[in-house]
Formats: structure tokens, sequence, C-alpha cells
């Protein structure tokens, strides 16, 4: 009973990680036969996830984010410096730490120091522009988000094509985004902090470091991923076992759920027929679509078995996180985040998330007619 009621925790917690498991599993009742299935899951994908996934979390555990924050932060004199400072940290952090982490890291500092100024009113149009930074940031790098990390891999993209149809689209909005906060209106602060973090363990941040260049020479398939894991699991085990802990496992199974239920997919004729028609000639179009009702995570995985069109894929899931909340992962992060605050403003929170994501959604789609 006690392990039954902590998985039954881990999916209510987990929502997207539950509906993937339910429809792989209910997607067996439709295929005569499933084949070899679990031939599937992308095991080298799933091992870059775990293994960056542990190197953000020892960052992370190591105050490494903090203490960049804060040293950056430090004597900011206006509010327009401020909040330029704090949506450009997300976006450059995104592209490295996954557009997760950065807002897991940035918006609290951000309600930190705006409570500190006495500024709360100001929080909903920061988190939401801070949003929009992660989901801008990460677009640029295969490690930004996982979506990328898939398809760059699933793929076997080469890094000149990959970096060729992101980086436009990413720095093109990063434009934008600059000129919307240079836009807010600006008053005079005075920010200090009344502690300075500090590193906790400076020789976990060199091992983290060091792993993390493993990390990114295996995404560029110059190192094995096998032996990667190798070196992430037993570095974990001898050295910093509190890291694992930060793995977000729930993504892992959604991964999972979803590439059992896509492999189940293709093997219905009638609607492995459907999906090919949709993503013949529409395969942005279509991707940002389902990102709007499953999450561009999903969504890559779901529609990445029934095109060669990896640009249109990568366009259409990455472009697609700007729209609804439920359009990226980081979007529900930063509301869960911002809504659990005692004075929080949801439906203002709401009202600037949808105009702002609604203006780079329109912006970059047409941004990628030309590119």
């Amino acid at each position: 009973m006690p392990v039954i009621a902590a998985v039954l925790r881990f999916l209510r917690a987990n929502a997207v990680t539950a509906v993937s498991l339910v429809a792989a599993a209910l997607s067996f009742l439709f295929v005569a036969d499933p084949g070899a299935w679990w031939q599937a899951i992308d095991l080298r994908t799933l091992n870059l996830l775990f293994c960056l996934m542990f190197v953000v979390a020892g960052f992370r555990g190591c105050a490494l984010f903090r203490v960049l924050a804060q040293s950056l932060l430090a004597e900011r004199k206006s509010f327009r410096a401020l909040a330029h400072t704090l949506v450009q940290l997300t976006f450059f952090i995104s592209m490295v730490a996954t557009n997760d982490v950065a807002l897991i890291a940035l918006v609290p500092f951000a309600v930190y120091a705006l409570d500190r100024l006495g500024l709360r009113r100001r929080l909903p149009g920061l988190v939401a522009l801070q949003t929009v930074a992660a989901n801008l940031g990460s677009i640029a790098t295969p490690i930004g988000n996982p979506q990328n990390l898939f398809l760059y891999t699933a793929y076997a993209i080469p890094a000149a094509d990959f970096f060729s149809a992101t980086l436009p689209v990413a720095f093109a909005g990063a434009l934008l985004l600059f000129a919307l906060t240079h836009a807010l209106r600006d008053e005079p602060i005075d920010f200090r902090f009344e502690h300075h973090r500090t590193l906790t363990h400076p020789r976990k941040v060199f091992l983290c470091g060091g792993l993390l260049v493993l990390c990114l020479l295996t995404v560029f398939r110059l190192f094995p991923h096998a032996w990667l894991f190798g070196l992430v699991v037993a570095a974990a085990l001898l050295f910093y076992r509190a890291a694992l802990r930060g793995v977000d496992y729930g993504l892992l199974l959604t991964f999972v759920g979803f590439f059992v239920f896509s492999n189940n997919l293709g093997r219905i004729p009638a609607v492995s027929a459907l999906l090919e028609r949709l993503l013949e000639d529409h395969t942005q179009a279509t991707a940002a679509l389902a990102s709007q009702l499953l999450s561009n995570v999903p969504a890559a995985v779901l529609l990445a078995p029934f095109t060669d069109d990896w640009c249109g894929l990568l366009w259409g899931a990455d472009i697609g996180a700007f729209g609804t909340p439920i359009a990226s992962l980081a979007s529900l992060i930063s509301l869960g985040l911002y809504v659990r605050e005692p004075d929080a403003r949801p439906w203002r929170y709401l009202a600037l998330f949808t105009l702002l994501n609604l203006a780079f959604l329109f912006f970059l789609s047409a941004l990628t007619l030309i590119l």
C-alpha cells in the first residue's frame, strides 16, 4: 500500500507523465501487432536528458545560479535595469540549463527582489517577460529544452544546420524582447542584498562543469553516450548523491510514454495516414497547434515518426511554446511559482502572458516564412 500511495502521489504531481503513460497503455488496445514496441524508446535521448538534468541539479545544489544572479544584480539603481538583467539572465541561462531550470532559479529571485523593493505590483509583467525569455533562449541550442535534444538526436541533425535554423529565430525574438523590456515604465530603486551568497561546494561545481563538457561532447556525437551515463552515475554515487534528487524523473517517464504511444499510433493505418497527410505540407503549423493542446515536448515526440521535415517540426514545437500556458511546461512552472504568492493576481498575469505570447507566436511564425 505505501508503494501504491507513493506512485499515486507522484502521478498527481506529474499530470503530463500520467497522461503519457495512460495514453501508451490504452494505445495497445487499438493495435493488433505492436511489434517490438520497446525498441521505439530512444535510450540515447533519455540518457542525455538524465545526465544533463543531473549536472544542472548539481549546479543548483551548489548555489551557482544564485551567486551568478547576485553578482549581476548588485547595485542596480533603476527598475528597468533590474528587469533587463533578470530577463536577459533568464534568456542566456535557458540556453545551457533548460528553460525549466532558468525559471525555477530566477522567478523566485524576481519575487524576492521586488518584495524587498516594495514593487510587487510589477511582478506579473516581469514574470511574464522572464517566461518568454526562457522559451526564447531555449530555442537556440540542442540542450535548451527537451524537444530540441530529442529532435537533434532522433534526426541526427548536423550542428551547422541546427544552429542555422534556431539562432536567427532566437535572436530575432531576443531583440523584440529587449525592446519590450526597455518599454517598461522606469523608476529609481535602491536594491542591496542583506547576505551575499557564495558557492556552497566549489569542488562539486568543478565536477559538474567537467560532466557538462562531456554532455556537450556527447550531444555533438563526439563522446559515446553509454560512457557518459557510466561516468555520471559513478560521479553521483561517489561524490554527489544529493543531485540525483534534482533529476526530473517524471519528464523521463513522459518521454517513455510518448515513445510507446507514437509507435503504436504508427501501426494504426488510418491514424498514421492522417498524420502523414497533415505533416506533408503543414509540418510547422501542425506541430505548433499540437503544442497548444499537448505541450511542445509531447507534440514533438508524437509527430516525429511521421515526417522527415525536421526543420518544420523543430520550428513548430519551439515557436509553439508561445501561446497557451499548456504549450510549454516551462510556462506552467512560472505560472505555478507566481500563483503561490499570497497577493498573486492570476488573471492579470494570464492577460499579460497571453498578449506577450500571441505577439511572439505571430512574430516568430512570420519570421520563419522568410528564413
